[in-house]
């Protein structure tokens, strides 16, 4: 086998392959070539290869996100790494493992005019869970040599390093962050950011591994139940008559069928699901804004909870954010084992557990079950609400909302369905869809840089087919995505081109404007029809509800590229629609 001849980049290649990372994207460059090199050569090892970082970092991403274990992103010096910085925030926030292997520059070369060089330690800040700066591997001549014949160690403070590393022993040191690092992404799922100095020669290989780490034992994921705090809220759940449970993000088939119709079979719980929870029942209340939204203060005082317990990431609804931060519960406990946060302004407790820990921990010690007609009446608005929903899409004209409808029935049996954010979300929020069908959005940071590219990863490795939605800003702004050999046949994008950030349109300003139009809006005549032709997919063109309907009867049929459907809807009907249907729905 062919390895980088540099200790340090064979350290970090080795480590990899014992903490079982598999799946390494890399971003091309002449300073991370050892890495290169070391990952490319072995067949553990799935390689990617891919130009933009910052696409780079969001597929990689994506194939965090469906495999729920570290990916490596590989990239050179300077601003290379920058470019990673989006979707390590999102990471962040949606607690998935993400590890940065950033080559550098040597110490001495770092502020002397040097190309491609910046300052690349702690570079992400407080939005990485560890960070690390490896040291530079020592040359045998530098070992045994005198000052004159170490032409590196030219300053106090390398030679101070210099005496350092030969205390603790360089090796070792690089053996242990690694590990640290490594270990930390998997065990708090996060992104972590190991930076890695060589020095110049970058291309030389060996045969031969010149290392031997030492053996350690991975660490296992541990909770830990504290049952004082369980017996601790028992009194007050038993008693309370009115308890919402709220899911925001959280990972498909994750959550055991049991606890779930636990859940639904005490009529004092209301489950409020958001799309991206992928919790279902028929008596959970997806689709929240149609209940929030065209609510009273005598109603949102019947529906004011004693106890919201939440489960989950981030809540993409403003409508159901807006009445729990005015009509406050009394107690909010929050069930996860990272995060949890402070969203209504009135958590009193983090239980760091898993939901399912929780559930079988908290459930068979609830001995007294409350009466009460609290999920009685809410399914009864529901009903009504659901019906006028049906009632509303029949009176309108085509526009984004007659679009989601049409293009939400007809995703996939089985299939995996992954949201840009902005409207997009927003929209399919509004729609209730089938059990069988995943959905997935970045809603740690929910910005629209990055969600085709983290789309692609997620279906290059997940064994259910794709759709992708998403506006036309988030599209374009992401186009250097579709820059990609890896994309599957079978994925397929609806892009909703309605000329501009129509949510905008939605918010409280002064629209229909030059002013508004111009640097709110962002009007454009942009469509996608030339990034198809350049990047291979399938290109299809809709306007009306008829050529919408009569695209979607074979653009899920099996083709030898993947396809884009570009549905065109007018800018300046969209608002109102949407702004009555709430209306019209009460």
């Amino acid at each position: 086998m062919t390895y980088s001849n540099i200790p340090l980049s064979q350290t970090v290649v080795t480590l990899c392959k014992t903490h079982n990372v598999k799946h390494i994207i890399i971003s091309p460059g002449s300073r991370n070539a050892p890495l290169t090199i070391g990952f490319t050569n072995d067949d553990f090892f799935e390689c990617y290869s891919i130009v933009d970082e910052r696409c780079a970092a969001f597929f990689a991403l994506g194939i965090a996100q469906q495999l729920q274990e570290p990916v490596a992103v590989v990239c050179t010096s300077g601003s290379a790494l920058l470019n990673y910085y989006p979707a390590i925030s999102e990471a962040y926030y949606s607690n998935i493992p993400l590890v940065v292997l950033s080559a550098d520059r040597p110490k001495y070369l770092i502020d002397i005019g040097d190309g491609q060089t910046i300052k690349q330690k702690n570079v992400y800040g407080e939005h990485v869970l560890y960070s690390t700066n490896l040291k530079l591997d020592l040359k045998e001549e530098e070992h045994h040599g005198t000052d004159e014949e170490l032409p590196i160690l030219k300053s106090i403070e390398n030679k101070l390093e210099h005496f350092l590393g030969l205390q603790k022993g360089i090796q070792t040191y690089n053996e242990s962050e690694v590990h640290e690092a490594l270990t930390i992404s998997r065990i708090k799922s996060g992104p972590v950011h190991i930076n890695i100095p060589f020095e110049e020669p970058l291309y030389d290989t060996v045969d031969e591994l010149t290392i031997n780490p030492k053996p350690f034992s991975l660490k296992d994921r541990k909770e830990t139940v504290d049952d004082f705090e369980i017996e601790s809220l028992l009194d007050v759940w038993q008693a309370a008559k009115r308890k919402m449970v709220l899911v925001g993000v959280h990972q498909p088939n994750s959550i055991e069928e049991q606890w779930l119709q636990e859940l639904a079979n005490d009529g004092s719980i209301l489950v409020f699901t958001e799309t991206t929870s992928n919790w279902h029942h028929p008596d959970f209340f997806p689709g929240i804004d149609k209940i929030i939204a065209p609510l009273g203060d005598e109603e949102f005082k019947a529906l004011q909870p004693d106890i919201l317990l939440t489960f989950g990431g981030l809540v993409v609804s403003k409508k159901i954010k807006a009445f729990l931060r005015n009509y406050k519960p009394k107690y909010h406990w929050h069930v996860d084992l990272f995060r949890a946060n402070d969203t209504f302004f009135s958590l009193d407790k983090h239980i760091k557990l898993s939901a399912n820990t929780f559930f079988a921990t908290f459930f068979p010690r609830i001995t007294v079950h409350t009466k009460s007609d609290y999920k009685t009446y809410w399914l009864a608005v529901r009903q009504r609400r659901r019906k006028r929903h049906e009632d509303y899409i029949k009176t309108i004209p085509f526009s984004d909302f007659t679009v989601f409808d049409a293009v939400l029935r007809r995703i996939p049996e089985q299939s995996q369905l992954q949201v840009g954010n902005s409207s997009a979300i927003r929209y399919t929020q509004l729609f209730q869809l089938r059990n069988d069908v995943t959905v997935f959005c970045n809603r740690g940071t929910s910005g629209i840089d990055g969600s085709t590219s983290t789309a692609i990863g997620a279906a290059v490795v997940s064994k259910k087919r794709t759709t992708f939605i998403t506006g036309d800003l988030s599209f374009f702004y992401d186009s250097n995505a579709l820059w990609n050999n890896y994309i599957p046949q079978s994925f397929r994008i609806i892009l909703i081109n309605n000329q501009g950030g129509g949510i905008f349109r939605i918010l409280p300003g002064h629209k229909n404007t030059e002013n508004f139009d111009m640097y709110f809006e962002t009007k454009h005549q942009l469509t996608a029809t030339q990034l198809c032709d350049m990047y291979g997919f399938d290109y299809i063109k809709a306007t009306d509800d008829t050529s919408l309907n009569s695209a979607l009867e074979s653009f899920y049929n099996a083709s030898e590229r993947p396809k884009l459907l570009e549905v065109f809807t007018p800018s300046t009907r969209n608002d109102e629609i949407l702004l009555n249907y709430f209306k019209f729905i009460k």
